[in-house]
């Protein structure tokens, strides 16, 4: 046989080119599912061309949320570096007054949480998110002009009302451009900023407290001002760096969006759009969610640890040397933060490679139970400082696998944003547990702040555990459901509503 001329040859590569853009712009289309009944994608969609559009959302994206993420813990976390440098005894706090003012913060942050996420689905990640740094970057500057227990206590609110919506709306937000696999470790580059903002904000802490004054703020005021006024300049600067979704990216050729969208959906069986209108029965769908609601009880209890290290390291750090300066307290609690940055990025980068997340929501908490139990069974000050370098390896890698373990296992947009959103807010109690866990009669061994935080360490071991379980269970029921039969007779609307009641739908560990 005569072999192909090279002008057919070319005609034949073309025609299969225009082909698969034709195809990927139709799966990336509006009122197109991009799987079939049975959640498997339509599209195969060349692994190359991914890596790259992948790297360059990574470039444009990632930068500028972790930025953000890294001064919204600085802000809530700074007020254990003030503490050390004297903010109880300028305000006359007494007794229980310090947690109260913690408090007070974590009421907000946890009412305002869902209510967040969703007008964050409404206005647009890309207007909200920055609109809300901008605001808790101003509560933290007015934090160094308070004076009272009373004044405190109004500005954490404010803060915490702020802040509430940045950790579950990032995450909403990273869905919207990365595949289920990818999530986890996307998500791990802007949380490994709480144990970042820990080293970072004692360093911060410790160089602000070297100033004589900043114009008529001195002390512990010059630590909210100064980090204030920095939070507000990257909120400010956000508004134009945040891409509010992929379609609006302009710097995606049109064959890059319509790729980004077409892969992110042939991961959502029945779903024929990206970005859908509100919807009760989605939102319900998401916020009840058996993987919602047992990584929202898992977030909390991990919670209680992070939180309470965030706010109470620098109290620990000074019973362990309670000789050493108020700076040298500062810089001891840097160290268990940069080995918990670690793991934060070592345990979701694996996870990514195996796509599963469960596996490390397992062996987490052991880590955290051994350095519990070092702090318990050891009175001696270097075991107890180590283990805070166990526990923080652990702990912080925990939260970003509960968002991401929950974005996969819904649908739509919507069920996503509300299940995000009712896990940090239901997680979030932890939070103001935490504040209430490490208290000053209690101190310097803390039995029962250690002892707390051993049994909640103990139980998300067993709630992953149990999950895992469930979820394999329910996929071999799944198996052997008739699809075509469970969706007889219900209109398109209906089976989208379904959600991850879908019987083509899958539980992904």
């Amino acid at each position: 046989m005569a072999n192909a001329s090279p002008v057919a040859s070319l005609a034949d590569e073309k025609g299969v080119v225009n082909y698969e853009e034709n195809v990927m712009d139709i799966a990336a289309g509006r009122g197109i599912p991009a799987t079939d009944d049975h959640g498997q994608a339509l599209v195969e969609f060349d692994k190359a061309a991914e890596s790259r559009l992948r790297l360059k959302i990574d470039l444009y994206i990632i930068p500028t949320v972790a930025l953000m993420y890294l001064f919204c813990f600085i802000d809530r976390a700074n007020i254990g570096n003030a503490k050390l440098a004297g903010f109880e005894d300028d305000l006359g706090l007494e007794g229980f007054d310090y947690n109260i003012v913690l408090s007070i913060f974590f009421i907000s942050y946890i009412v305002f949480e869902i209510p967040s996420n969703l007008m964050c689905k409404w206005i647009g990640p890309g207007w909200w998110l920055p609109g809300i740094e901008v605001g808790f970057g101003i509560c933290s500057v007015a934090t160094a002009f308070v004076n009272n227990i009373h004044e405190a206590s109004g500005v954490r609110f404010l803060l915490g009302l702020f802040e509430a919506g940045l950790m579950p709306g990032i995450a909403y937000y990273l869905s919207r451009w990365y595949r289920r696999s990818e999530l986890a470790f996307r998500l791990s580059l802007y949380i490994v900023m709480a144990p970042l903002a820990g080293a970072f904000g004692g360093l911060l802490a410790s160089g602000i407290l070297k100033l004589d004054s900043f114009g008529s703020l001195s002390s512990w005021r010059m630590i909210f001002a100064i980090e204030g006024i920095i939070t507000i300049c990257i909120g400010a600067i956000s508004f134009f760096t945040l891409t509010d979704r992929p379609e609006t990216a302009i710097w995606l050729s049109q064959e890059e969006k319509d790729l980004a969208v077409a892969r992110v959906k042939s991961e959502r069986v029945a779903t024929t759009e990206l970005l859908d209108k509100f919807d009760t029965a989605k939102m319900m769908r998401g916020i009840f969610s058996p993987t919602t609601v047992v990584m929202a009880f898992i977030y909390m209890l991990n919670n209680i640890t992070v939180q309470g290290l965030g706010m109470f390291a620098p109290t620990i750090i000074k019973t362990i040397y309670p000789d050493d300066g108020v700076i040298s307290q500062q810089l001891h609690t840097v160290p268990p933060y940069i080995v918990g940055a670690f793991f934060t990025l070592l345990f979701p980068f694996l996870s990514w490679r195996f796509d599963n997340r469960l596996f490390f929501c397992v062996i987490c908490p052991p880590l955290m139970i051994i350095g519990y139990v070092m702090f318990l069974a050891s009175e001696d000050p270097m075991v107890r400082y180590g283990a805070t370098f166990v526990i923080a390896s652990g702990s912080f890698s925990l939260g970003a696998f509960c968002a991401a373990q929950v974005s996969a296992n819904v649908v739509s947009d919507t069920a996503r944003s509300s299940a995000i959103g009712a896990m940090v807010m239901f997680g979030n109690i932890g939070g103001l547990i935490s504040t209430w866990s490490f208290l000053p009669f209690d101190a310097p061994d803390y039995h029962i702040g250690n002892g707390l935080n051993l049994a909640t360490s103990s139980m998300s071991l067993i709630l992953a555990t149990s999950l895992w379980v469930y979820m394999a269970w329910d996929n071999k029921r799944r198996d052997r459901v008739d699809i075509a039969a469970a969706l007889g007779g219900l209109s398109q609307l209906q089976i989208q509503d379904l959600d991850w009641r879908h019987p083509g739908f899958r539980w992904r560990p």
